[in-house]
């Protein structure tokens, strides 16, 4: 059996503020469960579309019902893809762990749109146990709650990064990037 995940969001900032966030997001006072983050890949291909892989150490948590003879480490590798397209101005990313996938995969999609001045997030996950022993079903129920308790904590450090943005455009000290693509 797989769950699912899916929830969509509107950030009261335009797309160009959410989308830098989402780049410079780590770390935040709400992400100290992200150890490091590394670009393997990037490259703006000849639509004009940024596409970009990243690499991302995440220490995770199993609950305390969990075999512990089965999970040595905690900690899991990511892998994120994303393709920002800025005519369209979409930005859609693709993450899932690369260790303990027979123990639980969590594959997450989000799509970021423009909304005038706000922007939308649409977030979809699927969690998926290959684990067995009669575990599977509690596995995914375990990891479907956890997606949805660290996506509320991703959504609040994406607004605390975006207030930072807001500050410091305010302050003059970034340009405001509504204007910077007019200008160029």
């Amino acid at each position: 059996m797989v769950k699912f995940y899916q929830h969509t969001f509107q950030y009261d900032h335009p797309w160009q503020n959410v989308t830098l966030a989402f780049w410079l997001r780590y770390p935040n006072p709400f992400a100290s469960h992200v150890l490091a983050v590394d670009v393997l890949e990037r490259y703006v291909d000849e639509r004009g579309i940024l596409k970009t892989t990243r690499l991302v150490l995440k220490k995770g948590k199993a609950p305390k019902w969990f075999p512990k003879s089965f999970l040595k480490n905690s900690e899991a590798f990511v892998i994120e893809e994303s393709e920002v397209d800025p005519k369209a101005m979409t930005m859609v990313t693709r993450t899932k762990n690369l260790n303990h996938v027979r123990i639980m995969q969590v594959e997450e999609s989000q799509t970021f749109t423009t909304n005038g001045e706000s922007t939308s997030c649409k977030t979809e996950a699927r969690i998926i146990s290959r684990f067995g022993w009669g575990l599977t079903n509690r596995i995914e129920g375990f990891g479907q709650s956890s997606f949805a308790a660290n996506a509320s904590k991703a959504r609040k450090g994406m607004r605390h990064i975006l207030q930072m943005i807001r500050e410091k455009q305010v302050g003059g000290r970034i340009p405001s990037l509504m204007h910077a693509t007019a200008d160029a």
